[in-house]
């Protein structure tokens, strides 16, 4: 049994390394900052009661370190993909990625980069939501923000414009 409502979840990871000659972007690993901001996304996640079944997730080391640090402070566990159509995807890559999201899953979790994350979470909206949650969205997309939208319908049907904006939230530790 499906269900026709959806809840997504895109989270830009958390502050990285600078890239330097030994080591590739892919490679780059989060900062003490980084770590710390991501715990907070996990109480952020835990306090909003944000639960989700599937995580589609870039295999950057960046990306992978920040849902951990997400999970281990929310206490949230969900099946993880890692999947390298993700790692700096535009929107219309990464909506390919979420039409194979499994249709039992009622909230679905994208951890990627920017320009992708911010502009799929436009793309999707189109300016539907939450009127201080479209404005956030529009004044940026720091490292370690989450966009929460709700969707009609399934997962493998989801167009632009086909989803409402909810919250937007830049987590920090401090």
């Amino acid at each position: 049994m499906t269900t026709d409502r959806h809840r997504l979840v895109l989270i830009r990871h958390a502050q990285a390394a600078g890239g330097d000659a030994d080591t590739p972007d892919h490679d780059r690993p989060l900062t003490d900052r980084g770590h710390q901001d991501a715990a907070a996304l996990g109480r952020w996640l835990k306090d909003a009661d944000i639960r989700p079944q599937e995580t589609r997730c870039s295999t950057a080391t960046r990306t992978r370190e920040t849902w951990a640090a997400v999970v281990e402070a929310a206490a949230i566990g969900a099946i993880v993909e890692h999947d390298q159509r993700i790692y700096n995807a535009d929107p219309s890559a990464l909506l390919e990625v979420l039409h194979e999201a499994d249709p039992k899953a009622e909230t679905v979790v994208m951890v990627g980069h920017a320009p992708g994350i911010p502009h799929f979470a436009a793309s999707l909206a189109d300016g539907q939501g939450d009127a201080e949650a479209l404005e956030e969205l529009e004044r940026g997309y720091p490292t370690c923000t989450v966009a929460v939208l709700d969707i009609d319908g399934e997962w493998d049907q989801l167009a632009n414009g086909g989803a409402q904006l909810r919250a937007v939230h830049t987590a920090r530790a401090d």
